[in-house]
């Protein structure tokens, strides 16, 4: 057992008393500190290291959760690194699961808000009843399945009473209709697993149907021009699944939804908007993988609304 959960273990875990909170707190943050740095290794929570912590809460109908991740995330999803992310993914289909959430029906049902719990990301989800300790509980019980396709890192959840995360502060949504916090919440909603992308990737329809703010705007099957038609379909459906940086997907993906020749077209223009940098690659294991290009949000924007392709892309 690690420090961190013998002291909780021996202050009575998530049913310890509020005088115990002080040293639990104290405690938790060296761990996060400490779970940080291991974030940024190759291979986190790895022997002689602990494993990278996360505290689970139940504070006024919510839960809370304290994680070692940069709460710059909200704003930016470029603000941590690949494995903050996928601990991220991992906590938010948590406290989703934990909560016992439904399916979202529209953007507007989703609860996630982030903030900050010392110097670290804290996050918060809503449950409507039930004992909040048996919702802290079961999220802890929960937290390995979200992880147990995920590689190179081990991390443990731990109970704690709610007087440890009762200052979370500046609790909002995170910014952006796509962002990543979002859709990791609309896939956890689904039944999937927010840090495992081929559990993302099941449930890509589903999560457009909620979050995808150009449907009704955007007409890309209506342009008369091949190539920018695809070009516009490529990136609507990236906007859709929400992969702008935190997610990402292989580059071979771009050709689904097409038929026939616009299969063929449809990697071509990948290549394009690559060479333009309305997307950017990631290297994976033998894999190619792709994402939209924050810093171009305006552009793709452009382009999948209103048919604007900007200078540099060069079109068949």
């Amino acid at each position: 057992m690690t420090r961190l959960g013998s002291v909780i273990a021996d202050a009575g875990g998530v049913r310890a008393p509020r005088e115990r909170a002080a040293q639990l707190r104290s405690e938790l943050l060296d761990a996060l500190a400490d779970g940080a740095h291991e974030l940024a290794q190759s291979r986190s929570g790895y022997p002689p290291a602990d494993p990278v912590p996360v505290a689970i809460a139940a504070h006024e109908r919510s839960l809370v959760a304290a994680l070692p991740v940069e709460p710059a995330l909200r704003a930016d999803p470029d603000a941590v690194v690949e494995r903050a992310w996928i601990l991220t993914a991992a906590v938010v289909g948590t406290l989703v699961d934990g909560a016992e959430a439904m399916a979202a029906a529209a953007a507007e049902d989703l609860a996630l808000v982030a903030g900050t719990w010392g110097s670290w990301l804290a996050l918060s989800f809503p449950f409507e009843a039930g004992d909040p300790f048996d919702h802290v509980e079961y999220a802890v019980e929960l937290f390995p399945y979200q992880l147990e396709h995920v590689d190179r890192l081990r991390a443990v959840a731990y109970g704690v009473p709610g007087d440890v995360l009762a200052d979370v502060e500046d609790l909002r949504a995170p910014i952006g209709e796509l962002h990543p916090l979002r859709i990791a919440e609309a896939v956890a909603r689904f039944g999937g697993h927010p840090a495992d992308a081929d559990s993302v990737r099941s449930h890509d329809e589903d999560v457009i149907a909620v979050l995808d703010p150009t449907t009704d705007v955007a007409r890309p099957h209506d342009d008369a021009d091949r190539g920018r038609r695809v070009a516009r379909r490529i990136l609507q459906r990236l906007m859709g699944m929400g992969k702008w940086g935190g997610y990402h997907t292989e580059i071979s993906h771009l050709a689904r939804g097409f038929a026939g020749h616009d299969r063929a077209l449809a990697l071509a223009i990948g290549e394009r908007l690559l060479d333009a940098g309305l997307l950017l690659e990631k290297p994976s294991v033998g894999q190619r993988h792709v994402f939209l290009n924050p810093r171009r949000a305006a552009d793709i924007h452009a382009l999948v609304e209103r048919g604007e392709a900007p200078r540099g892309l060069d079109l068949p």
